[in-house]
């Protein structure tokens, strides 16, 4: 069994994407809807994902708990509130009493798009962070290397929350450069209340070479050593991942990646800490009612 820990739907008649723009993202300027999701996972061991907003629309996170409802394999979503808002707690309210509110399992924002690099220390965001907590739920961190320090003052100040670190805060892998990536993880992983994505590798890499386990081993090293198996999880990130590698590409890099690991450390990376972080059940499809 496999959870995939980050992947993502739309449908570009429903609400734009603005983040897709150029000419080097036009293969992400399509709808990906349930079905390319199955086809994408066909012939792989992935029973359950997890769904993940695009943007910062309330209205799209209703939107993926009824997709949780009806598409088999997505067992939890990680939608968007405005955190900054003064009715946050209110709005969370509304998305878990929904109908289909029961898949609701963390809040996350596009703080990699935010100019101020202290945005999470902000008053009013630290409000809305504390209502997520309150709330029973998780906030994912998508944050650059430069964002990193208000991160993890941010976890120091909210040790009851579990913060998810998405994309392991996307190292410069490109570059080739560790620092100060590095040592920035390290402290942020110095906080037993955040858990790691190993995801979104592949679109720092280079996108005109194959994904490469070589290049990208000093990164997933880093954040081995820093988190441990029982703190990091598998995630496609697809279909962003296309960019760089098709979904099976993905999937076997990341195995190759973790084959010099023991029996029960592969099992959490690729399935039990999701699962507990997500609390995804081992329940066969039909049965998940």
């Amino acid at each position: 069994m496999t959870v995939d820990a980050h992947h993502h739907l739309w449908d570009l008649d429903v609400r734009d994407q603005p983040w897709i723009t150029g000419e080097r993202m036009s293969p992400l300027r399509r709808d990906f809807l349930p079905h390319d999701l199955a086809a994408a996972l066909r012939g792989s061991t992935v029973d359950a994902t997890v769904l993940v907003q695009t943007v910062s629309d309330p209205d799209e996170t209703p939107e993926m708990l009824v997709l949780a409802d009806t598409v088999d394999r997505i067992a939890a979503v990680v939608g968007w509130v405005d955190l900054t808002g003064r009715d946050v707690r209110e709005r969370i309210g509304r998305l878990q009493s929904h109908p289909s509110g029961r898949w609701l399992r963390g809040i996350r924002h596009q703080v990699e798009d935010e100019p101020d690099p202290d945005w999470l220390l902000r008053p009013e965001v630290l409000n809305g962070l504390a209502a997520v907590e309150d709330a029973g739920l998780l906030y994912e961190l998508l944050v650059r290397p430069h964002q990193l320090p208000a991160a993890t003052k941010v976890v120091g100040q909210l040790p009851q929350l579990t913060f998810v670190l998405d994309h392991c805060a996307k190292p410069p892998i490109a570059d080739g450069e560790l620092e100060p990536w590095a040592s920035r993880i390290r402290a942020l992983a110095a906080h037993p209340n955040v858990v790691c994505k190993l995801s979104g590798l592949v679109t720092e890499d280079d996108w005109d070479r194959q994904p490469d386990p070589v290049r990208l081993r000093r990164y997933v090293d880093v954040v081995l050593e820093a988190f441990g198996p029982e703190r990091l999880m598998f995630g496609s990130d697809w279909p962003v991942c296309l960019l760089a590698a098709e979904y099976g590409q993905v999937v076997r890099v990341a195995r190759e990646l973790t084959a010099g690991l023991d029996e029960r450390a592969r099992s959490a990376i690729f399935d039990g800490t999701a699962r507990e972080v997500y609390r995804i059940p081992r329940v066969e499809p039909q049965n998940r009612g």
